[in-house]
């Protein structure tokens, strides 16, 4: 009886402490970036300043924390890691569309919160402006684009759409290039090539310059060699043969030359 009043005051002592510890052990640290709980895309603009503050909620203890930009570290002042850190992207520009910020525990970095930068901005276009061929050359106009949200695309010929010829335009389209393919181009095809990028507030246009000029003409070089060389051995025999003929009028010269004086 005393054993079994022993054991069962062992596993009252057991469940007490389970139950001591339990509110401790369940609470787990949260992370909110600017008041939320789940990685969000936060929309912003050209030249907006975003501030970024990450805290620690449910913590019973001081908590370290960590910033990511993308994949690197962002450098923290020491008041600015415990409980509570706040990061600011300044002077937003086009090239911080899509990136990630992400706020971890320094101890449990599977503990995090993202936020996916949004950053609205008007097409931007450029390429190479000026192009030269010759007819009966191919050649590619490519504009290359960046923009967000993404343009809808447009190739114009002298200030009206460019009319697609079957077997000689082509037109290639990504979220990052407008490319006109033009395939053994003639003199018509001279001018200027504009490409048009349209978004729900904007209008961008970069202005192309193609010059055709006429075919070269070429000079067939191994016909040329060819007959050179014919016409250099047959002066060679003819000044052999000639040699020859000088030689025996020489000898014949000589041989009177040769004879008894009387």
């Amino acid at each position: 009886m005393a054993w079994k009043t022993s054991g069962l005051m062992q596993m009252c002592r057991f469940l007490l402490l389970v139950i001591l510890f339990l509110p401790h052990e369940m609470t787990s640290s949260v992370l909110t970036v600017n008041g939320k709980t789940e990685n969000y895309i936060l929309d912003t603009e050209l030249g907006f300043e975003e501030s970024l503050k990450c805290a620690v909620q449910n913590h019973t203890r001081e908590e370290e924390l960590l910033w990511y930009r993308g994949e690197g570290r962002v450098d923290l002042k020491s008041g600015n890691k415990i409980n509570s850190s706040s990061v600011c992207v300044t002077s937003i520009s086009e090239n911080d569309n899509g990136i990630t910020f992400t706020c971890k525990l320094q101890k449990n970095q599977s503990v995090s919160i993202s936020v996916v930068l949004n950053v609205t901005f008007p097409p931007l276009l450029s390429g190479n402006d000026l192009q030269t061929a010759e007819e009966g050359n191919d050649v590619k106009l490519v504009c290359n684009v960046k923009s967000n949200p993404q343009a809808q695309m447009t190739w114009y010929k002298d200030g009206s759409i460019l009319n697609l010829e079957k077997d000689h335009h082509q037109i290639q389209q990504t979220s990052e290039y407008l490319q006109l393919s033009i395939t053994k181009v003639k003199k018509s095809d001279n001018g200027t090539y504009s490409c048009t990028a349209i978004t729900f507030t904007e209008r961008k246009t970069k202005d192309f310059h193609l010059i055709v000029k006429d075919k070269a003409v070429t000079i067939p070089i191994e016909p040329i060699v060819a007959a050179c060389i014919v016409v250099f051995l047959t002066l060679c025999f003819g000044l052999l043969a000639r040699r020859k003929r000088i030689m025996k009028l020489c000898i014949k010269d000589k041989a009177p030359q040769n004879g008894t004086a009387l």
